[in-house]
């Protein structure tokens, strides 16, 4: 939908990507909206495009996928826009004289007849072209941020464009458009190679095929990857851009000649890096041997007796493996504890937590997301955070991440111990950044399993140092009598060998929990039957579950009859209909996500 109206304040804007939350007045009401708003100041008269949004902890939002900056329509809305600060040599006091002379002409006297403004008592006539020229180039800008909606790149990214090129911005991408490839991820390339070669630019232009070679590695990204095999670029590049693979090959030649991209050989394959890929492995690898070759100035003495200590103290009984990974811990600083669920990694950082606190060592627990820090929180009983706010960096804008990422210096972390769970969810820059902010001789635990959830970034970190066999690494293979009862454990674990599932026959234990079930069906209709019956009351005989507070539907895929959309308006019909709506819409969120 459309609405249009005034800023009336700015609550909030990230300074880097200009993600902003402000009060925005219409006719009929005052909401608040979310989204990328570069250039916008108080005052400022916008007609957005959007729809609204309800947020669990904040309420009804208006939630922004596009906007155009608006000539104010009353004079008071005017006086303000001219009083935000934003144009040079106008503040509170002037914008009032200046309405108060010219009224309704007081944009025509701005951008047509600026020597009028020296009428005013403190503008001479300087000042008035001073103004004039402030008020002209804030609307120019305006023009840049319209020409880039043409071609898929959103507000976003304006400012960026604007810092690197000035007004002069679309003159330089008409004359190569092939610059916006450098600017932000997720630009639609198509669209740029169209308009390049509508203005005459050749196939094999070099621009253009140096910047299909960056697209094809940056898109790479997208699934992970730090690299590519130069072979499987070469493919994807000449299916894209219909050209030679002669010319990519010289293409590579000048991206490696202008120090953009780096070519690496190693198992007999040539693999293409960005730079700033590169570099950030490059660094991972430098900092994380250097921690590990520090002088253990950390470890406990006579840890062995730390341990019965402990097993008497807590009344637990740790295994063979557990205490060989604690004592491992002890004597590197750096360590790797991986294994699959129920494995008892959790025993163990308990263990650690236990250990060396009462030997006087503070210990700092974290995970890459909320929900692995709070369940971590849960499971130790120490308070463990993200690793965002533990690096005090909140929400890292991507591009500047991936291009800059050598800029970034976080603050070091006070602790004698740090441990990271869900270690497998870590990307490449935010270990690169959290390696940054280690002193020298701290103790780093990754605690994870390389087969869970991967990074939503690109790099396999935990995966390439476990690999890499330069980190100590202990497997945990076992699977604890507790966590034996559950199927969902067994299961996990089959199918990480390659396994099927447990069947109702292999049932060996008679306290085995009935918390897995597999239902199979070939169709997505019946898919969607099976999920409407287990979340309307087929789930009740094995607890009393309610939907809104205990089921969680995941599917992988946003389209469809079984994607996120489509169930959660058929579950939405059966279990919040709209005659209930009002009172269930502001408690609860979507049940539905993606896997």
């Amino acid at each position: 939908m459309e609405i249009t109206g005034e800023v009336l304040d700015i609550r909030y804007k990230n300074e880097i990507n200009s993600y902003t939350i402000a009060d925005f007045e219409t006719e009929e009401e005052i909401t608040t909206i979310v989204g990328y708003l570069p250039f916008i100041n108080i005052g400022d008269t916008l007609k957005l495009e959007g729809k609204f949004v309800e947020n669990k902890e904040y309420g009804r939002q208006f939630k922004i996928e596009t906007f155009e900056k608006m000539l104010p329509k009353t004079t008071g809305a005017l006086q303000r826009y001219l009083a935000n600060g934003n144009i040079k040599g106008i503040g509170e006091a002037i914008s009032k004289r200046i309405i108060n002379k010219f009224g309704e002409e007081t944009i025509s006297i701005l951008k047509y007849e600026p020597l009028k403004l020296a009428q005013i008592k403190g503008i001479s006539e300087k000042k008035a072209k001073e103004i004039s020229e402030s008020f002209i180039e804030n609307w120019e800008v305006w023009q840049i941020v319209g020409f880039l909606e043409r071609f898929g790149i959103g507000a976003e990214h304006a400012k960026k464009v604007y810092e690197l090129y000035g007004l002069n911005a679309i003159e330089e991408i008409e004359a190569n458009p092939y610059v916006l490839i450098d600017l932000a991820r997720g630009i639609d390339f198509k669209q740029i190679d169209k308009m390049a070669l509508e203005i005459g630019i050749s196939y094999d232009n070099d621009k253009r095929v140096e910047s299909g070679i960056k697209y094809a590695l940056i898109r790479s990204t997208y699934n992970g990857n730090s690299c590519v095999i130069e072979e499987n670029l070469e493919q994807f590049v000449i299916e894209l851009l219909d050209i030679t693979k002669e010319n990519i090959e010289d293409g590579i030649i000048n991206l490696k000649v202008k120090d953009e991209i780096v070519v690496e050989e190693r198992e007999n394959n040539k693999y293409i890096y960005l730079k700033p890929f590169y570099e950030t492995e490059q660094e991972i690898a430098i900092r994380i041997k250097r921690l590990k070759e520090s002088k253990n100035i950390k470890k406990v003495n006579n840890v062995k007796e730390e341990l019965k200590n402990l097993e008497g103290n807590c009344k637990i009984e740790l295994s063979k493996k557990q205490k060989e990974a604690i004592e491992v811990i002890n004597e590197n600083n750096v360590t790797i504890i991986t294994g699959g669920p129920g494995t008892g990694k959790t025993t163990i950082i308990k263990s650690i937590i236990d250990i060396y606190e009462r030997n006087g060592k503070k210990v700092v627990l974290c995970a890459p997301t909320g929900r692995a820090a709070k369940r971590m929180t849960e499971a130790t009983g120490k308070e463990a955070s993200t690793l965002h706010r533990l690096l005090e960096i909140g929400k890292i804008d991507d591009d500047s991440l991936y291009n800059n990422n050598t800029d970034y210096e976080g603050a070091p972390i006070d602790a004698d111990i740090i441990i990271i769970d869900e270690m497998s969810m870590v990307d490449m820059f935010l270990m690169n950044y959290l390696l940054k902010c280690i002193y020298k001789s701290t103790k780093l635990i990754l605690v994870g399993d390389e087969d869970q959830l991967a990074s939503v970034g690109p790099g396999a970190v935990l995966k390439d140092l476990i690999h890499s066999e330069e980190i100590i690494t202990i497997h945990l293979d076992k699977i604890f009598r507790q966590a034996a009862k559950s199927k969902i454990v067994l299961n996990a674990h089959r199918v990480n060998k390659g396994e099927p599932f447990l069947k109702k026959e292999e049932d060996f234990s008679k306290e085995m929990q009935e918390d897995f079930f597999f239902i199979k069906q070939n169709s997505q209709e019946r898919v969607v039957s099976e999920i409407i019956s287990l979340c309307t009351g087929r789930l009740k005989k094995f607890g009393n579950y309610d939907f809104f507070q205990n089921i969680q539907v995941l599917t992988p895929t946003k389209k469809g009859i079984i994607g996120t959309r489509e169930l959660n308006k058929v579950l939405q019909e059966k279990l919040n209909p709209a005659k209930k709506r009002t009172t269930r819409k502001s408690k609860y969120g979507s049940n539905i996500q993606n896997s």
